[in-house]
């Protein structure tokens, strides 16, 4: 019987709630003022827009032309032309009526919103802070998980290793403290959510319900907390499969949000996208949004050598996480072959292989037992082979330089089902290894192979497996628990891009549009065999993996010592955290966890 990640994973039920369709204030105003908006726009011509809209947020076709930049620059600027959530025209005077405000328009919207009375049978309405004998159009679930968010439930909680990082001498530490100073994108969801979850409660004040939410908030944080409102409206009408009131509040979400914004308007901005497509394939009107599907089947989510390379370069330097988590990685190998004079590592996912410079450096520091012979063999697709090899000839020019003996293999499998013991060229002397770097999400959706792969590595009994994988829950079956925890997650790594890279570096809006835009896309608007970005939490793989006799192995203090000290050399290390989830390393950005690095043995 396969293991069920699914099942495994689901923390709250996912009973759905039937609601009679609502005629929406905030919907009637947009209307009215929505057309005058598309008027202005229609009066503006910019040059290759017609060919934008055909790419959506996946412009492969623009490399070629060196016009990228320019391109997402126009797109900017036709968001720019839209208009400010408390003044949707702004100071355009072709206009003479101002619908009302978003915060106005929730207002009004709550009043009509909460109806029909349910039982509460699965979850006390008072465990979500709202009152009983109301209905909601977010099923209780979905609440209850907005109201943890909302709480700080879901921040890390381990063990803190790191307090806030003193700044090195890497980047830009202007770009770091600027995102110090100003409020989080996680900040901004939790008090949209808690704003969210507040307007299904009566209030038993006088006053306006939510004066305490916007205290001590600039203009553009009240205006980004709206925003996040005005998504989660729009989910929550997808979810009532209510798609003519969802176009709508899409519609003018898409025209507040920009992919080239601040991190709360971009992430908006991606999961507008991802909303409309949603609707399109629910709707049967799939193909009609910008890019919608075809990128889904030309694009292979989990195969990163397709980001082009300069973007992908850049996000991997750019991140201290990633250096940190591939540097305390290497050490626990390193640790596990100290005697070794051969060393075989199998790497499921190896992308460029800069990981293995570090572990050459270690052996080439050896002042005893100096290594014979290092082999590292990739595991890949026919299509991945010539990166494969373009991998290989420049380890092999490394380690020339470093006098390391090295052989470089490559095994090409169609899926893991093919994968088979046989395939490796193996030595009785040689110590094996087993790295896996966010190899392993890739087949949560195709168990089979996840298992398959697992009874091979336990068959070639490596002495150590090292597993890297995103700590996020985007597993659930139901759409809009997926959806809240997919969409807290991403506020929180755009926020971490911002602080990482320079707002305007063109790498990052690539990355963010390639592999964010699209991962994003696939996790809320596909199902079944076709949603390929499946990401569980450690204690689902820890179940997964004792069904394969593996015991846990703690992170030695010299691996997450040398994890701590790559941090300190960004300046946005001082944000980075490091917590142990028992044995298991957690990294996050500001408390919330984005990945984990755990050890494991086959007894």
């Amino acid at each position: 019987m396969s293991f069920d990640f699914e099942l495994e994973n689901a923390m709250f039920s996912s009973e759905d709630f039937n609601f009679q369709e609502i005629q929406d204030p905030l919907l009637s105003s947009i209307d009215s003022s929505f057309n005058g908006i598309e008027e202005m726009n229609s009066q503006v011509h910019f040059n290759g827009a017609e060919e934008w809209s055909d790419f959506g947020a996946y412009p492969s076709l623009l490399f070629d032309n060196g016009n990228y930049q320019d391109e997402f620059h126009l797109e900017d600027q036709q968001h720019q032309q839209s208009v400010s959530v408390n003044g949707m025209l702004g100071d355009d005077h072709r206009y003479d009526t101002v619908p009302p405000s978003l915060e106005a328009c929730l207002e009004e919207t709550t009043a009509n919103i909460i109806g029909d009375e349910i039982a509460a049978t699965t979850l006390a309405p008072q465990d979500v802070g709202v009152k009983k004998g109301k209905g909601y159009p977010f099923s209780l679930a979905a609440l209850e998980l907005l109201n943890n968010y909302g709480s700080g439930f879901k921040r890390l909680k381990g063990e803190r290793i790191i307090e806030p990082i003193k700044y090195g001498n890497h980047g830009n530490n202007v770009e770091a403290e600027a995102a110090e100073d100003r409020r989080s994108a996680e900040e901004i969801l939790r008090i949209a959510g808690a704003r969210f979850i507040q307007s299904y409660s009566p209030q038993e004040s006088s006053g306006h319900p939510f004066e305490c939410s916007f205290s001590g908030l600039s203009d553009e944080e009240t205006k980004d907390v709206e925003l996040v409102e005005l998504l989660l409206s729009s989910a929550e009408k997808v979810e009532c499969q209510q798609y003519e009131s969802a176009s709508r509040l899409l519609n003018l979400c898409d025209y507040l949000s920009s992919n080239t914004g601040n991190p709360v308007q971009r992430v908006v901005y991606y999961f507008c996208e991802a909303l409309k497509e949603k609707v399109d394939r629910e709707t049967g009107r799939l193909g009609s949004s910008k890019g919608s599907g075809k990128w889904h089947r030309l694009f292979d989510i989990n195969n990163p050598s397709l980001v082009p390379g300069a973007p992908r370069i850049a996000f991997h330097q750019g991140l201290p996480v990633f250096q940190a988590e591939k540097c305390a990685g290497v050490q626990a190998i390193v640790e596990s072959i100290a005697e070794a004079k051969k060393v075989h590592v199998i790497d499921l996912r190896i992308a460029c292989g800069s990981q293995w410079t570090n572990l050459m450096q270690a052996l080439a520091s050896r002042l005893e037992n100096p290594v014979e012979l290092l082999k590292v063999t990739a595991i890949g697709t026919a299509t991945a082979r010539q990166a494969l090899e373009e991998t290989g000839r420049w380890l092999e020019n490394f380690a020339y330089t470093m006098k390391i003996p090295f052989s470089f293999k490559i095994v090409i499998v169609e899926n893991m089902l093919s994968l088979k013991e046989d395939l490796f060229e193996l030595d009785a002397e040689e110590t094996l290894a087993v790295y896996s770097y966010y190899a392993l999400k890739s087949m949560i959706a195709q168990p089979a192979q996840l298992e398959s792969l697992m009874r091979v590595i336990r068959s070639l009994n490596p002495r150590v497996m090292v597993v890297t994988e995103v700590e996020a829950n985007f597993n659930s079956p139901d759409f809009v628990n997926r959806f809240i925890e997919a969409l807290f997650f991403y506020g929180t790594f755009f926020d971490f891009l911002e602080a990482s890279m320079k707002h305007d570096d063109t790498n990052r809006v690539i990355f963010e549009s390639f592999y964010c835009g699209l991962a994003i896309r696939n996790t809320v608007a596909t199902e079944g065999e076709e949603r390929k970005v499946r990401n569980v939490q450690i204690h689902v793989w820890r179940a997964f993996f004792a069904r394969f006799g593996t015991e846990e192995l703690e992170l030695s203090p010299s691996s997450v010592y040398k994890a701590k000290k790559v941090m300190e050399n960004f300046p946005c290390g001082r944000s980075c955290t490091l917590d142990m989830n028992g044995k298991c390393l957690v990294m996050g950005w500001k408390g919330t966890p984005i990945n984990s690095l755990s050890v494991w043995r086959f007894v």
